[in-house]
């Protein structure tokens, strides 16, 4: 069996390529850190991180149709002969579908969520209180600019200060996510974009936009960071500025990302799922926000009107586990 490979030119390509399972957050596999498995004779590449007993798997293969089940067969395997199981995550409908016929149980995790920019505005009643949140940040003196990826180093020390402040109020103890969010820097920076916003030149809030491909492609809202106890409204109007640059470049799609416990269907759940664990997702969604602001963050997604709900899965490697589930979080730096 083969090792694994790493090559962030061959993963964006095989993301760009074989977009069949429509993951808007597929741009989440060139993340540092990740691992890459290929397999000969195959096209196309699985990207995880091991977490204990457990390599923890985003999205399905990024593979051709042809390559598809034989490279998740073979990573099933290489996984196995390490004496690992293998947990698979934002899985999108068709992976679901895949790989509940190849044995694994697989649940409805969470959602994503779209607004179609075509027809998107922030007109009307239904957007008035976002609009007083724009305008107030837009009169306290806030600036939006697109920082270009060759200057993004001349504001580093700024974005250091605003993460520092922001995880400084989540507690002692708070880690920055990693893995399923996205990340600032690197040889991936040139395809993201990031828009700044500063008051009297001070950095206060940004948002990175990652590329999405696929028939809904476009850009997704991926890391957003403030520092606390500024202007009420900075990351709407940052995320206000940005549709207007991308609606004037023709921009289809925005998308909001991945958010675990939210859109639950009983509707969207495949034959073969496990009730309980599809208790323990209800459960989370009710009383979780302390492993995961899974009401917050959707609140702030629905300020936007998203008109797209995309159902995302988790798939594990024989009976549904709560160890397994646990080390997905594991995986994304959460504890």
């Amino acid at each position: 069996m083969p090792a694994p490979t790493s090559s962030d030119s061959q993963v964006l390509r095989a993301v760009r390529r074989h977009t069949q399972a429509e993951n808007p957050s597929s741009f989440l596999t060139l993340n540092s850190g990740n691992e890459v498995f290929t397999s000969p004779d195959t096209q196309g590449v699985i990207v995880y991180r091991r977490a204990g007993r457990f390599l923890v798997q985003f999205g399905g293969p990024f593979a051709d149709e042809d390559s598809y089940k034989e490279l998740l067969r073979r990573f099933v395997a290489y996984a196995h002969q390490r004496g690992l199981r293998v947990v698979g995550v934002q899985l999108q409908f068709k992976d679901a579908g895949a790989y509940a016929r190849n044995g694994f149980t697989v649940n409805q995790i969470g959602a994503s969520w779209a607004v179609d920019l075509s027809v998107f505005t922030l007109r009307g009643t239904r957007f008035m209180q976002l609009r007083n949140k724009i305008s107030r940040a837009r009169r306290n003196g806030l600036r939006v600019t697109e920082v270009d990826a060759a200057d993004a180093s001349r504001w580093q020390d700024g974005l250091r200060e605003i993460d520092e402040a922001w995880l400084g109020t989540k507690g002692d103890d708070a880690r920055a996510l990693e893995f399923l969010v996205g990340q600032i820097g690197g040889p991936a920076q040139k395809h993201r974009r990031l828009f700044l916003g500063t008051i009297e030149d001070r950095p206060v809030g940004y948002i990175s936009y990652a590329p999405v491909y696929g028939s809904r492609a476009g850009w997704m809202h991926d890391l957003s960071r403030r520092v606390p106890g500024g202007s009420p409204g900075l990351m709407e109007a940052i995320n206000a500025h940005a549709i207007e640059v991308f609606t004037a470049e023709e921009v289809a799609w925005l998308h909001f990302g991945f958010t675990p416990f939210t859109g639950l269907d009983v509707n969207l759940e495949l034959d073969g799922h496990s009730p309980s664990f599809r208790w323990l997702m209800h459960f989370l969604w009710e009383h979780g926000e302390q492993l995961y602001p899974a009401k917050s963050q959707l609140a702030y997604k629905e300020k936007w009107a998203p008109q797209l709900r995309i159902p995302e899965y988790v798939a594990f490697d024989g009976d549904a586990s709560p160890a397994a589930f646990a080390h997905i979080f594991r995986a994304c730096n959460a504890f």
